[in-house]
């Protein structure tokens, strides 16, 4: 087994999250029956959370004991933000993101009371080079993403969201109890259509030292989504075996 990989006491089966990317609560909770078994850990991301019924999904999920990933992307004035993770520490959800500078992640990790964590979101996996010249990043992805782990470590964030790509930087550079979350999972090659532009294997991510990774479409557009799911935690327990 690779030096990379996690040895955090993480269960196996809680090691892929599963990213609940529709458009309304129903179709969310018709998915999960669906995976009942299989996956155990779900994310909610902005769309879907303003659907107008998210506190409700968030709920209903916490109570099937199910691991529930907050994926809003805090990004406000400080003091608005402190206020929004108020709102949600304390739900039942293991993870929130932020997504700023120094003094909103401090905020962020501040007000996460004692089972919330934080985590930081590095560069978005729909983002390549190019993007990041046009948004006036004169470093590549991988300098961004170890520049904004080590700010998120020391404001106190528990973790990062980062591309696949980027995790073998991450830990040769940054401490080991930094949670690393990825993104952008693809069981075969990205697909041309696909907007997610910086995508690994599963095993490729774990492999590198992911903690968890995310993936929704490989499941979600599957013909049967529980098989599908099912070979991606078949592939998981296979690198932790």
């Amino acid at each position: 087994m690779s030096k990379q990989v996690s040895t955090k006491a993480i269960p196996v089966e809680q090691r892929l999250i599963f990213a609940l990317d529709v458009a309304d609560v129903d179709a969310a909770r018709a998915l999960v029956e669906k995976l009942d078994g299989i996956v155990h850990f779900y994310k909610i991301g902005l769309e879907l959370f303003m659907s107008g019924r998210g506190f409700e999904l968030l709920d209903w999920l916490v109570a099937r004991d199910l691991k529930v990933f907050l994926d809003l992307k805090f990004f406000d004035v400080p003091a608005t933000v402190a206020a929004a993770v108020r709102q949600v520490a304390g739900r039942g959800a293991t993870f929130a993101t932020v997504h700023g500078n120094q003094a909103i992640m401090e905020a962020a990790a501040a007000n996460k009371g004692q089972t919330l964590k934080i985590l930081a979101v590095t560069a978005l996996t729909s983002l390549d080079r190019g993007d990041l010249d046009d948004m006036g990043f004169a470093c590549d992805a991988e300098a961004l993403v170890l520049s904004r782990a080590r700010r998120a470590l020391e404001a106190g964030c528990d973790g990062v969201v980062s591309s696949g790509l980027e995790i073998q930087a991450l830990r040769r550079q940054i401490s080991h109890e930094l949670l690393v979350v990825s993104p952008g999972i693809r069981p075969v090659d990205n697909r041309p259509e696909d907007d997610q532009k910086r995508v690994v294997s599963p095993t490729r991510a774990f492999a590198s030292g992911a903690d968890y990774i995310v993936a929704g479409r490989p499941i979600r557009d599957a013909a049967d989504p529980a098989a599908a799911a099912a070979a991606i935690q078949n592939e998981i327990a296979g690198v932790f075996a």
